[in-house]
């Protein structure tokens, strides 16, 4: 199946290079744009399901066309290239909605490879729009599935929420999908034609995330080497939505409580004040009042951000939704990854059914896309079900939590194989939330750092591998 292609690049050589590559050996249509000042005009006229810009050019740079086409239909999928394969524009490219960055020079297996992933990319688009009325029949906000009562109650509340400028702190266990649920919120606002900016908290280091929020002006500290507009600023009339907030710095969570209070900020290295109109939504794993009580988050802040909460419950509260969570993600992943892998056991699905499901529905979804991966026929049978699990071997198949048969087993010896998993999976999840940094995980945990490298090596866990890779070169 053919579909349009966009190339922006100011290097007449570059966009004779990528026309030719695409034309000779895809089926698509290929149109390009060397003045970036243009690419607005394209977009006026016609759809295009794969856009290839360059990072730094005259006139808009990638992100800013990446902002445009993503306005234009936010189903496009957009692919940055630069010859500044810097860690810093990997990082914002792909924060900003990137499908993927490429860096300068590149094999043309790499630029084929990577189209042929976007346009399934596009296609699964269109074919999820479908799949989720069939599953779940007409509903406002089709990306949230699921017909238990928790579900059907939370799509009621965004219902009355989302047409309001009141801010909201979504709260729920990782893995739940509260960003889902705050482009949900965008989308059916007032405000949905105008930018949704995501930033999370707990990615960005304490030492550059005021000049990320705020923007910096030119020579303002060490490296600043150009202007740069923040995300308040991109955000202006439209959504700031702002993931894992509980992680946020006390210094930082005074200026973001000036924001929320007078929409005023100020860009780092500059004296004037800024207004903005944005609305603000928020999301955290962490018990606020806990943090408050602790001394880590600012009582006044959390009554600004908690106007309306909405929570979201963990999957092992809503096990009804896992046939129907299970089906979606079969159909995702068979168009994917061009699988037929049509339907599922009894024997495997009763064993979906049975685990408490520790990473939610993020967990679930990575389960069935490795089982159709793994999958030999087209039938989901309970031994294509696999975990990756800390301390587990390869392909070792997961099992539900806690084993039935540690009750048949001797009281102590039970009891220690219980306190066992306890660790290792207490320590995964904190381990998980800081990226593998030990210190911040022990301080979140209460206990000492030495102490938690002792149960680390007891329990098999190594933090290299809770560290977050880099976006693909």
């Amino acid at each position: 199946m053919s579909g349009r292609i966009l190339i922006v690049d100011d290097e007449e050589d570059m966009l004779a290079l990528l026309q030719r590559i695409l034309t000779e050996r895809t089926p698509h249509h290929v149109t390009i744009a060397q003045d970036s000042m243009k690419v607005s005009e394209l977009l006026r006229d016609q759809a295009f399901d794969v856009v290839i810009t360059d990072l730094k050019m005259p006139g808009y740079d990638g992100l800013q066309i990446m902002d445009a086409v993503k306005q234009k239909d936010e189903n496009s999928a957009v692919i940055i290239m630069t010859a500044f394969g810097t860690i810093e524009s990997a990082i914002e490219a792909t924060r900003r909605g990137a499908f993927d960055y490429v860096t300068k020079p590149f094999r043309k297996e790499r630029i084929l490879h990577v189209v042929e992933k976007a346009m399934k990319w596009q296609q699964l688009q269109k074919e999820n729009s479908y799949l989720r009325q069939r599953l779940e029949g007409k509903t406002l906000f089709p990306s949230l599935v699921g017909n238990s009562n928790a579900m059907q109650m939370l799509h009621s509340q965004i219902d009355r929420v989302a047409r309001t400028t009141a801010t909201v702190l979504i709260t729920g266990e990782s893995g739940t999908g509260k960003e889902l649920v705050a482009r949900a919120l965008h989308t059916h606002s007032l405000r949905k034609s105008k930018a949704f900016i995501p930033i999370n908290c707990s990615t960005i280091p304490e030492t550059i995330i005021e000049s990320e929020l705020f923007g910096h002006l030119r020579g303002s500290f060490t490296g600043a080497m150009r202007d740069k507009r923040g995300l308040v600023e991109e955000a202006d009339h439209g959504t700031l939505f702002l993931d894992e907030i509980g992680d946020l710095s006390m210094a930082m969570q005074v200026k973001l409580l000036r924001l929320l209070q007078e929409g005023e900020y100020k860009v780092v290295g500059s004296n004037s004040i800024k207004r903005v109109d944005i609305r603000f939504i928020a999301a955290t794993n962490h018990h606020l009042p806990d943090k408050i009580r602790k001394g880590e988050f600012r009582e006044d802040l959390y009554y600004r951000l908690n106007v309306i909460n909405l929570h979201l419950p963990p999957l092992r509260e809503r096990l009804e939704d896992i046939p129907i969570l299970t089906h979606h993600f079969l159909e995702k992943y068979n168009i994917l990854h061009s699988k037929k892998v049509t339907n599922i056991t009894r024997e495997a699905m009763d064993f979906l059914m049975a685990r408490a499901w520790p990473g939610n529905v993020r967990e679930l979804e990575n389960v069935i896309e490795r089982g159709v991966i793994m999958a030999s026929g087209n039938v989901l049978g309970k031994e294509d079900i696999y975990i990756s699990q800390p301390g587990a071997a390869p392909g070792q198949p997961f099992t539900a939590l806690p084993d039935p048969d540690i009750f048949s087993l001797p009281f102590k010896e039970a009891k220690d194989r219980l306190i066992e998993e306890f660790q290792s999976r207490y320590i995964s999840k904190v381990l998980a939330r800081h990226a593998g940094n030990v210190s911040q995980a022990a301080r979140e945990s209460g206990m000492k750092r030495q102490y938690l490298h002792r149960l680390m090596r007891e329990t098999n866990l190594d933090s290299k591998s809770f560290k977050k890779p880099f976006p693909p070169e």
